[in-house]
């Protein structure tokens, strides 16, 4: 067990005074630095040697004074010597250090002279005299046990580790030592590792078992491994008194981690090198809150590849437990000052809040909830028991009580539940630590007597109150998995069946919502508050009237805070960003409700106060946006562009265009422009044969056209949708034909988020838009603006769906629903076309550029931002003058979400003067290929 600060005081002084007056030539320098090391209860012959000989950078041979490999070098020359020149002396070693033995701190003395150097943090030196010693002894936490840490999620360290115990995996693996006792093993060992560095064993007692007690063969490293873990899991008090010295000094760890006995592993020279390789890393430098995830990342070898992509940042998971508890207990705790009977009160409090994640995986979220619940109480201590105070030097067992038992979770695969727990205690263990450096007295809470209960189990199958009962419970929390219809496997879809039973097409949700619904079930009858992380889907487009009414409506939920699409993402190479959610949900009535917006998925949310949230995330009222066949009012029709369902053989490329040409000049009127999204907003070129009115006999002249249209005759043949195999009776005519023929206004299906307007086309008739796109047959300048207006842009936005974080537009979401001016008169009519024509004249004047050209934020031009402007001017003040006509309340249209806000009120009151619905009988689903 470490020192007290107090002891630890104690011994520096009595060290300072043995050494003031000593010489310390080298023939004592031993002594002094052994004597050194014991000040902090740390036996120097542990952890460090002297006289380590290294190859120097000019390639001759030096012998560093003191080494605790990976951890402190020391170089010391006599009194009086210049410790710059030591200093400098001892940098000309790290030429002949492996990358394990670099170390991190510096130190260089001339035995009456103190310089000490973080290496990792890079601060200024800390230097003082010997007689000094007692005054900065915290500097030396890494001897002696009480280093606190912040950790890097990117550090080297975490890759070298998951790197190092993944080899040592699939070595064992290769060797027949697999499955249950292979994943168990390596739990053990990662633990050991852990410990080994941060304070549970003596410090490096398992690298120096594995180092001095096995043979180089490995032969013996099974049987050792299986007695220290057999010692491990045995009360101290009832170990065998004849048990090897070196295994007693191990404490007893209990919490079941060691209790299962597994088969001896048979090791070889091959493996014992790679956990001697690992055990000289330094795994303090390990947060455990990413322990879980290494675990996973060593069971994985593409996962090994890419760590970084394969735990959960803090950063991501405080935006959802910040809001969820954590900022309202530290906002309470501001509130409450130094009053102490408040003060015990609120600590009482923290003891007595219970968090659930019902899809915990590693733990990430309980163990992150964790250590904020414990920094919330050390602070809390800290306020009880002030610098100075008689009680400063309390015995903190007593006064800690925020412990795991206050965490449940629920995981579908065994071994990820069982590396919570660890995980779970490894957390505690660093917070101990942490108290330990407040109050200077060791805390440590061995051997384990609490557990966090987490089970292994399949959420969606059990009752979470045979878990924890729900009014025992304070919080739900966690990151379910996504996955929408036709990605989830038959078990996943069974589960989706059983949990949304009763609700209209719930078989068509995100497999994600599933945890909203049970949860929203669970909580019933208490004041529980939840929130999740989620796929954007289910907050647009056709998922929000399946979730939502039901949420709302009949369990009678209410959104307490969101933050809006943001790329839920680590910085690792080859990572593909999810585009994510979190939803906070409460059964309460918020007087105000907290959003976090991001200006881009990629941005730092900004934070707005509003009055509501409702299901698409946006301040305004809990209406939900259904599909509609026609348009919400009178006004032109919209419809999907023209489908070929072809196989591809009526499309051609620019060069089976020319060479199509160039072989059969008649065939120049058949062949038409056939643009999609990609085509229209980044310039590129299609081609297709259209063969409406062209004669037979002209036809079958071309043998290329005679074989392509057979060619799409036997493709629809062989199509499981019957549409499509009557469609084989005219395969020289697209499947589905909508082209008008006049002039059109063009809306593509898919555009880039990044653009701040999804620009809308004018064609002619001559173009074919595909089924990629929306087209408008009957166009006006008055459509084409309104369109193409930021009051739109501002509906698709929220109400439309998303392909990954793209827009994605939909006829029968958002164009009939878009509520329009109502009765706008001649002059605004006039005023919006004008602005419209504006629009397309300021793109005529750059012919050379494509609309993803003019429309990219950074190269848009000032003429055509300027006839947006405009046009957006002209929209928003129809919007005004209808509203102000009808005598309602005058919006105020300055930014998108105050846009929002007013279409959803006015879509609320356009849906309220409509008839009801009818009631739609049930019937056959048509196939995706018939769709």
């Amino acid at each position: 067990m470490p020192l007290s600060w107090n002891e630890i005081k104690d011994r520096a002084l009595t060290f300072s005074r043995e050494w003031i007056d000593e010489s310390s030539e080298d023939a004592e320098a031993k002594s002094f630095w052994d004597g050194f090391f014991n000040v902090f209860g740390l036996p120097r012959r542990r952890v460090a040697t002297f006289e380590r000989k290294v190859k120097k950078i000019d390639g001759r041979d030096g012998y560093i004074d003191l080494l605790w490999k990976g951890v402190l070098l020391v170089e010391h020359k006599s009194r009086g010597k210049n410790l710059d020149r030591a200093h400098q002396q001892a940098g000309d070693y790290f030429h002949g250090l492996t990358d394990a033995e670099l170390p991190k701190y510096l130190l260089v003395s001339d035995f009456a002279r103190f310089r000490l150097y973080d290496l990792e943090s890079g601060e200024e030196p800390i230097e003082f005299a010997l007689k000094d010693l007692h005054k900065h002894v915290r500097r030396f936490g890494f001897i002696a046990g009480y280093q606190a840490r912040s950790f890097k999620e990117e550090d080297p360290v975490n890759v070298q580790a998951a790197e190092r115990m993944g080899k040592l995996h699939d070595a064992l693996k290769a060797a027949g030592y697999d499955g249950h006792a292979l994943e168990v093993l390596l739990v053990r060992l990662l633990f050991c590792l852990f410990a080994d560095d941060t304070g549970i064993f003596p410090p490096h007692t398992f690298h120096e078992l594995l180092a001095q007690r096995t043979s180089e063969d490995g032969a013996n490293l099974g049987p050792w491994l299986a007695q220290l873990f057999q010692t491990l899991n045995t009360d101290v008090d009832r170990r065998q008194k004849t048990l090897d010295v070196q295994l007693n000094e191990f404490p007893y760890v209990n919490g079941k981690l060691f209790a299962e006995p597994l088969p001896l592993a048979a090791f070889d020279a091959k493996m014992r090198g790679l956990l001697l390789d690992a055990s000289l890393l330094d795994w303090s430098r390990i947060s455990p809150a990413i322990f879980g995830s290494m675990f996973q990342s060593v069971m994985d070898a593409k996962a090994r590849r890419n760590l970084g992509a394969h735990y959960t940042s803090e950063k991501n998971i405080l935006k959802l437990i910040g809001p969820l508890f954590l900022d309202d207990l530290k906002a309470e705790l501001a509130r409450i000052g130094h009053t102490e009977g408040k003060l015990k009160a609120f600590h009482s409090k923290l003891a007595n809040l219970r968090f659930l994640d019902p899809a915990c995986g590693c733990g990430n979220f309980l163990v992150i909830a964790y250590r904020e619940l414990r920094l919330l109480e050390l602070e809390v201590l800290r306020r009880l028991h002030p610098e100075g105070a008689s009680s400063r030097a309390l015995w903190v067992t007593e006064e800690v009580q925020v412990d795991v038992d206050q965490f449940y979770g629920i995981e579908i695969e065994e071994f990820p539940a069982q590396i919570a727990q660890v995980a779970m205690w490894l957390m505690d263990h660093q917070m101990n630590i942490m108290v330990s450096e407040a109050f200077g007295n060791y805390f440590a809470r061995l051997p384990l007597k609490k557990s966090p209960a987490v089970v292994h189990g399949n959420a969606l199958r059990i009752d979470w109150n045979d878990l924890v009962p729900k009014e025992q419970l304070s919080y739900i929390l966690g990151n379910p998995p996504f996955g929408g219809k036709h990605l989830q496997d038959k078990d996943q879809r069974a589960d989706q069946l059983a949990v949304t039973q009763g609700i209209r097409s719930g078989s068509d949700l995100d497999f994600v919502a599933n945890w909203f619904i049970k949860a929203s079930r669970y909580i019933e009858g208490t004041t529980i508050d939840f929130a999740f992380v989620a796929t954007n889907s289910i907050t647009q487009g056709e998922q929000v009237p399946l979730l939502w009414p039901y949420l709302m409506e009949q369990q009678r939920l209410r959104i307490r805070f969101a933050h809006r699409t943001f790329k839920w993402a680590n910085e690792a190479r080859g990572r593909a960003a999810v585009h994510c959610v979190i939803i906070g949900v409460t059964h309460s009535s918020p007087s105000q409700c907290s959003l976090f917006d991001y200006h881009d998925p990629s941005a730092e949310p900004h934070l707005v106060q509003v009055k509501n949230i409702n299901p698409y995330l946006a301040d305004g009222p809990n209406v939900v946006v259904t599909k509609r066949s026609a348009p919400i009012d009178q006004r032109p029709i919209m419809r999907c562009g023209s489908k070929p369902a072809d196989n591809g053989h009526l499309i051609l490329s620019t060069e089976e265009r020319d060479g199509l040409l160039a072989s059969f000049p008649v065939t120049e009127q058949w062949i038409r422009p056939y643009i999609g999204s990609e085509e229209f907003i980044n310039g590129s070129s299609r081609w297709c044969l259209w063969l409406d009115g062209v004669s037979p006999s002209a036809l079958r002249g071309v043998k290329p056209v005679m074989e392509r249209i057979e060619a799409v005759r036997t493709f629809r043949e062989a199509s499981t949708a019957a549409p499509t195999r009557a469609a084989a009776l005219t395969p020289g005519r697209f499947f589905f034909v909508s082209q008008p023929a006049s002039d059109y206004i063009l809306m593509p299906e898919v555009s880039s988020e990044r653009r701040r307007f999804v620009p809308v086309g004018w064609m002619p008739a001559n173009v074919i838009s595909s089924n990629k796109n929306y087209i408008v047959a009957e166009p006006s300048r008055w459509v084409f603006g309104l369109l193409q207006s930021a009051m739109h842009m501002a509906w698709l936005s929220t109400v439309g769906g998303r392909l990954e974080s793209r827009f994605q537009y939909s006829a029968s979401m958002v164009y009939n629903n878009f509520p329009w001016p109502e009765s706008p008169t001649d002059k605004q009519r006039e005023a919006i076309e004008a602005a419209a024509q504006a629009v397309l004249d300021a793109r005529a004047s750059f012919p050379n550029s494509t609309l993803a050209d003019l429309y990219d934020p950074v190269t848009m031009p000032p003429a055509l931002v300027k006839a947006h402007q405009a046009l957006d001017r002209a929209v928003d003040t129809a919007y005004v003058a209808a509203e102000k006509l009808a005598g309602r309340k005058q919006p105020k249209l300055g930014t998108d979400a105050e846009r929002v806000a007013f279409l959803f009120e006015r879509y609320q009151q356009l849906t309220s003067l409509l008839p009801a619905a009818k009631p739609k009988r049930s019937a056959r689903k048509p196939s995706k290929s018939e769709t």
